[in-house]
């Protein structure tokens, strides 16, 4: 009797350096972490690393190939941070990750969305504007949606680099003990889907 083994689910971190890890070890940052955590809960995963830091919507666009190469179950999109920084109109962001969307559902590739606060501030219309971007799009396109990447995080200077933007491995370990539930939540839809 042969027994078959399982293939861990493969998520993609698709995203900057917030999903790179910036200036933390390779063991501290998020998807090493997000995917041990993940494991001990007793999921079997595997949590694939493709963020570049400095990168913005319209990067992950020209790299959505390399993306879709990686073949993954999940994606766990996370763009918008340099958009923000760089002062890039909230309406290309809002294109960009809406190509970058609509490429994965065409290969029935399921997406979780994480929004970010504007870290820089650029007036109210814009922040109100770049803000709404995430949640018209969760809405839009059906997904599972966690509101802000940084969320316990943004602010704290114990969980972040001295940059006041990235998180220090503290603030990483809190980043996904609040984001792990939903990746839970929608990979139990996923395992329902496939059983």
């Amino acid at each position: 009797m042969s027994l078959v083994e399982v293939k861990p689910l493969r998520i993609l971190a698709f995203g900057d350096s917030l999903v790179a890890g910036f200036a933390v070890s390779r063991k501290a940052g998020f998807t090493v972490q997000l995917e041990k955590t993940l494991i001990s809960a007793g999921h079997s995963v595997e949590v694939i690393n493709a963020g570049i830091p400095g990168d913005t919507s319209a990067g992950g666009r020209a790299r959505l190939e390399q993306a879709l190469a990686t073949e993954p179950d999940l994606v766990l999109l996370e763009f918008g941070a340099n958009d923000n920084l760089l002062g890039l109109a909230p309406a290309t962001l809002k294109t960009n990750l809406e190509a970058i969307i609509q490429r994965f559902q065409e290969n029935h590739i399921p997406v979780l969305l994480t929004g970010i606060k504007p870290l820089r501030d650029l007036g109210e219309t814009y922040q109100a504007e770049f803000s709404q971007v995430f949640s018209s799009l969760a809405a839009k396109h059906q997904l599972p949606f966690y509101a802000d990447f940084l969320a316990g995080v943004a602010g704290r200077a114990e969980l972040n680099k001295a940059d006041g933007i990235h998180p220090n491995p503290k603030g990483v370990k809190e980043i996904v003990r609040r984001l792990t539930p939903l990746v839970v939540e929608t990979l139990g839809h996923l395992q329902k889907g496939h059983a």
